[in-house]
């Protein structure tokens, strides 16, 4: 392999770093508290699009792999990994289509519904083609993005009983808004609040229906608060694996300040390109390279200069120092956490995989592009 035992401060930049032992530990990490707890783990791909990350997860523990749209779920069966959920609706004729050219290559694959309309397309499709097909009802538990209201998905649940080639084997409940709340109290009393109801339809459903048994949930900012909800049967977590500035700035149980269960394993690379003005330097990494939604990167290599990242355009960053003296030199290379992983992941082709500074890997992020 080309890169094999580089040093990565050599790589070309800008560029994504995976640390193989942060990961590791964040994997194990999380499957024995799930584990622990009675819980199954079947983490998010959408955050790392990664089919071999994804293997790794499975090996580690869990039970299979969420996707966010039916172009990541096919990517990653093309690649053998079993057991997906898609976390998203689909509602048009062609994209139910795909979805069943996907089934018939990996029949274990289940989606979410949330819509009577949707429910009977696919239906319809699937009986065209002589299959049937596993669901999850889709809960909105204050998010307002996708799902069905607490209040109807009885009456939706019945639509789903209706049509012998589906079978409704649980709800869906993922509180996106909450992730990101910064107090731990806050988001603890928020999220137990808003999962009631969708606790209540699962004790309903999982009576009437025998097949009901899954309660799938929860994202990387609650997942031990969540943990207490004796109905949640799997989490399906995605940061936790690589983790971000956006993520690391909230509050944990031990710390109010700082999210400390899991590591940045996640890093990026970028190099100083231009120091002619006063007060700042130039790097190479700007919102092509990091995405700007969430938090502001963080500067953690060199150490201790007090440097920090400010956006300066499409291909550029800024890096501002406490001290002028202490700003990086010309073709300097820097390592920052990223400020959101997932969108920051789409926008690059692969990872270099390390183990302390040397690069002994490389794993093709190829799901990049997967938002069909």
């Amino acid at each position: 392999m080309e890169f094999k035992d580089k040093d990565k401060f050599s790589l070309d930049t800008p560029c994504l770093i995976l640390d193989l032992d942060i990961l590791e530990g964040n994997l194990h990490r999380m499957q024995e508290i799930a584990g622990s707890a009675g819980k199954d783990l079947r983490p998010h791909a959408k955050t790392h699009k990664c089919s071999i990350l994804a293997r790794k997860q499975i090996e580690t523990g869990a039970i299979g792999i969420c996707a966010a749209k039916v172009s990541e779920a096919a990517a990653l069966a093309k690649e053998g990994v079993p057991g997906i959920l898609i976390t998203g609706p689909v509602a048009t004729p062609a994209k139910i289509e795909k979805l069943i050219d996907l089934l018939q290559s990996a029949p274990s694959t289940m989606i979410v519904v949330d819509h009577p309309k949707a429910i009977e397309l696919l239906s319809d499709a699937l009986r065209d083609r002589g299959l049937s097909m596993d669901v999850l009802l889709d809960i909105d538990v204050g998010l307002e993005r996708t799902g069905v209201a607490p209040e109807l998905a009885p009456q939706l649940a019945r639509a789903i009983l209706s049509h012998e080639n589906l079978k409704l084997r649980g709800i869906q409940a993922y509180a996106g808004q909450i992730q990101h709340i910064s107090s731990f109290e806050e988001r603890k009393s928020t999220s137990i609040a808003c999962l009631q109801d969708a606790v209540s339809v699962f004790r309903e459903l999982s009576r009437e229906i025998e097949s009901c048994t899954i309660f799938s949930a929860s994202g990387t900012g609650t997942f031990d608060i969540d943990l207490a909800v004796p109905e949640i049967t799997e989490l399906q977590l995605g940061s936790y694996a690589c983790m971000d500035a956006q993520y690391m700035s909230i509050g944990s149980a031990g710390d109010p300040g700082r999210f400390t269960a899991f590591g940045p394993a996640l890093r990026l690379l970028s190099s100083v390109v231009s120091a002619n003005q006063r007060g700042f330097v130039t790097v190479d990494a700007g919102l092509k390279s990091l995405y700007s939604d969430g938090a502001i990167p963080r500067v953690i290599r060199p150490e201790g200069k007090g440097l920090v990242y400010d956006w300066f355009g499409d291909e550029y960053g800024m890096i501002k120092a406490t001290n002028e003296e202490d700003l990086p030199p010309l073709g300097s290379v820097l390592e920052l956490i990223v400020s959101h992983c997932d969108p920051t992941i789409n926008l690059f082709d692969r990872f270099f995989i390390t183990r302390g500074d040397q690069v002994v890997d490389i794993w093709p992020i190829d799901l990049r592009g997967c938002s069909r």
